[in-house]
């Protein structure tokens, strides 16, 4: 497997995520300007979206979008309790969690680093992060990790976001 990434970009948290699996894997740089990879290959040709990250298979198949390129590892190693098996309640929350940090907080947050958005706008944005902020901040007052007591893809996802 082949892990396209940008540093300090949320695909830090599928790079997470591989790392916790114990899975076999390499990382390709890509400049999301340019769309080149570390290699000179075209990204747009690997993801048409042309945004990290995206993880290629040894079928040669393209993953995007880091919830799934995330459940896909931890399904890759259901021993490593990454996310719940698929027929537990644990693996919906999961799903809800894995939902509510990418369009609750990861997309909350462009709105501060566009400098076009005017500072109205970027006051309503930081008020409604407060707001999503202390939802997590209760939800995990009592708990060691966003689902109980291990450390899951959710995890590296939220920490990806916060960071």
């Amino acid at each position: 497997m082949k892990l396209f990434y940008k540093a300090d970009a949320c695909s830090l948290a599928s790079h997470i995520a591989l790392q916790e699996s114990g899975l076999p894997f390499e990382i390709e740089a890509v400049d999301l300007k340019t769309k080149l990879t570390a290699s000179g290959t075209d990204f747009m040709k690997i993801n048409a979206k042309g945004y990290v990250p995206a993880l290629q298979l040894d079928s040669g198949e393209v993953l995007t979008e880091g919830p799934a390129i995330m459940q896909y590892i931890a399904d890759q190693v259901p021993e490593k309790h990454l996310a719940p098996l698929a027929d537990a309640m644990a693996r919906y929350r999961l799903q809800g969690w894995l939902t509510f940090i990418g369009t609750e907080l990861h997309k909350s947050f462009s709105p501060l680093f566009n400098p076009a958005v005017n500072a109205d706008w970027k006051a309503a944005s930081t008020a409604n992060l407060e707001r999503r902020l202390d939802y997590v901040a209760q939800h995990i007052d009592d708990r060691q990790f966003l689902l109980g007591n291990e450390f899951s893809i959710g995890d590296a996802y939220l920490f990806t976001v916060l960071g």
